[in-house]
């Protein structure tokens, strides 16, 4: 097989595949680029496996350039065009890529990270290589193994520096999945994505589903904030918009939440970390449809857990197998084993983690679990993220749901992280954002909202800050509060 064919197999040639601000393109022509894509690529001397660097704002082209990469039988690896110098550097060392499509605005820099790397992928210049591409003679699709690379996801780094995630060919078959039968998709919706295409999340659900459906995916080169994304939803009227709970809580506060609903969107999907309820239920209120919470990760792409309903708990999606890891224990907080057409190959020159999360197929996220019968589980975190305190388990997790929806919108974000006390003791400290200028406000509801806690479930340290360190796919930083913050905490 081959991924990028089967991706744009089955939308109808005249009607609409991708729009980006005043472009748009049919799945005819984006089906004749990709395979000149793949033609140019080859023409350089591109030859199967060998990896492309995408690095750009997201866009129509940028799509062009990454399944024509595919298509030729090569790697596409898109990266977030905001990395900072250390992981670029990383990522331009390791990866081996033959070439790294870029925009002009990016040639110095890259072109300074590149002097100090031996063999260095070749520059590619967006803008020349796409007035080049009318030129370009089409190929036919490489005919591939179901286990040969596709493309690759970088994680977010929230536990150290990034890890090329590397995917199959057929890591596609199941992306319509989670579109389609949890949240209804078909050829005739529109849909959207506020975060960015190098972010596993939005290059699954929306990119790679999108277009396996016959869908019209809606593409932006804008990073999003609430109102970037209420000017994108009222320009091209998606009828679905996938989100992260950050830029929701965000949109619910600056009251976005109801142009969006009023633009036309039907349908919203929430992933990249634990949908607070009381953010769901603002939006349904809001809007008149909550937002479908999922669970995935880089090394999944799609969607494999959702929940539908206020409970929290994760049911599977289709085609997932799961099992306990180590424990029979189902009441325990452990971690899975998951296996689905989506789990990807392994890292890549990562040994170490390679054993810790890969085994004969099957993928084992760093996210704790407790198991609610033969298909449904909840959400615990990572193990940083349960704390056993006075003899029992407290999720972090939990504690910042319960004072997040204490706050009645008057904190923006927080965070609550574990620590050593002075006792040498377990305990918890926050770290809470306010809204704009409802700073006595919050303060005044978190503290009632910690007095509400169990005592066990109480921070005993609170630091109010301007911003949360989130990684560029909108993650928190545990990691890095504590660095910063929680050294000598006492």
């Amino acid at each position: 097989m081959n991924a990028a064919a089967y991706l744009l197999a089955t939308g109808q040639a005249s009607a609409s595949a991708l729009e980006c601000g005043d472009e748009c393109l049919s799945y005819g022509a984006l089906r004749d680029a990709v395979a000149r894509a793949a033609g140019a690529w080859r023409a350089r001397g591109l030859v199967r496996g060998e990896r492309v660097l995408v690095f750009a704002p997201d866009g129509i082209a940028w799509v062009i350039a990454y399944l024509g990469a595919i298509w030729a039988g090569g790697v596409a690896v898109g990266l977030n065009s905001r990395l900072f110098e250390r992981e670029l550097s990383v990522v331009l060392s390791e990866s081996g890529a033959r070439f790294i499509w870029c925009s002009e605005s990016s040639r110095a820099l890259l072109e300074r990270l590149l002097a100090h790397i031996a063999d260095p992928p070749q520059l590619v210049i967006d803008a020349q290589w796409i007035a080049a591409l009318p030129a370009a003679e089409g190929v036919p699709a490489a005919e591939m193994a179901e286990d040969d690379m596709a493309l690759w996801v970088y994680t977010s780094g929230t536990t150290g520096l990034p890890k090329a995630v590397m995917h199959a060919q057929r890591t596609v078959i199941a992306s319509a999945d989670f579109a389609r039968d949890i949240l209804g998709l078909g050829a005739q919706d529109r849909i959207y994505a506020s975060s960015k295409m190098f972010f596993a999340y939005a290059l699954g659900n929306s990119l790679c589903a999108g277009l396996r459906l016959g869908a019209t995916v809606i593409l932006d080169s804008e990073w999003p904030t609430a109102e970037r994304v209420a000017e994108v939803v009222e320009r091209h009227r998606p009828t679905a918009l996938f989100s992260v709970p950050t830029l929701y809580l965000k949109m619910l506060q600056s009251g976005v939440a109801a142009r969006l609903a009023a633009a036309g969107v039907r349908r919203y999907g929430s992933a990249g970390e634990a949908l607070p309820a009381a953010v769901r239920r603002g939006w349904r209120d809001a809007t008149g449809v909550a937002p479908v919470s999922g669970y995935g990760a880089s090394e999944t792409i799609v969607l494999v857990y959702y929940c539908k309903d206020d409970s929290g708990l994760l049911k599977a999606s289709p085609r997932l197998e799961f099992r306990p890891r180590d424990s029979a224990d189902s009441a325990a907080p452990q971690r899975l084993w998951l296996r689905h057409p989506s789990v990807a190959l392994g890292y890549w020159r990562r040994p170490e983690a390679v054993r810790d999360s890969f085994s004969g197929g099957w993928f084992s996220p760093g996210d704790l679990f407790r198991l609610h019968g033969d298909d449904t589980v909840e959400l615990c975190g990572r193990d940083d993220d349960m704390l056993k305190i006075s003899g029992q388990w407290v999720s972090v997790l939990d504690v910042e749901q319960a004072l997040l929806g204490a706050s009645g919108g008057c904190v923006q974000s927080l965070a609550a992280v574990g620590f050593e006390n002075a006792e040498g003791l377990v305990s918890i400290a926050l770290f809470a954002v306010a809204a704009p200028q409802q700073e006595a406000q919050a303060r005044a509801r978190l503290d009632a909202g910690i007095a509400a806690l169990p005592k066990l479930k109480r921070p005993r340290l609170v630091k109010w800050l301007d911003e949360l360190p989130l990684t560029a796919t909108g993650k928190l930083q545990r990691r890095k509060l504590k660095d910063l913050y929680l050294g000598n905490a006492t």
